[in-house]
């Protein structure tokens, strides 16, 4: 199986697990660094992931990942949280955020910057709306977003 028919493969798995323990899955990775394979499941839930969590998903997944043995080189399984910086994937996502500050990485610049901080304000299908610190209310194309994901301000 070829990277992209595995992390189909595994969210599809890890969806139906994550679900009928009352978790989010949020990411599926699978990456190689350096000599080694590392499978990557971000899962989430409200009032946030604990090391039990991680091992109750990591080990049904482990569980029917050996049974189907669909990866055809040696990785490593790690199960975790995606963090407080996660990235903002789904429209679930962006609605759960809507007045939360995030941090937009652009592909193409906008106003002269590839990144923007500021509340978001409104999405659809095909933009999103924050309100930057430098440029007030600004509309963005979906497709020039390289990455959405909470701001962290100190």
């Amino acid at each position: 199986m070829n990277k992209r028919e595995v992390i189909k493969l595994v969210r599809e798995i890890s969806e139906s697990i994550t679900e009928q323990n009352g978790y989010e899955l949020v990411d599926v990775e699978f990456v190689k660094e350096g000599p080694n394979h590392f499978l990557r499941i971000y899962i989430d839930k409200p009032g946030g992931i604990t090391i039990d969590d991680c091992q109750i998903v990591s080990e049904a997944i482990n569980k029917k990942l050996d049974e189907i043995d669909p990866i055809d080189v040696s990785y490593y399984l790690e199960v975790s949280s995606p963090g407080i910086d996660r990235p903002l994937k789904t429209d679930k996502d962006l609605n759960r955020n809507i007045g939360k500050d995030v941090e937009v990485k652009l592909y193409q610049n906008i106003e002269g910057k590839k990144k923007l901080i500021g509340e978001l304000l409104f999405f659809d299908e095909n933009i999103i709306r924050i309100s930057d610190d430098e440029l007030g209310e600004i509309e963005i194309l979906k497709t020039n977003i390289a990455k959405i994901n909470l701001a962290i301000r100190f």
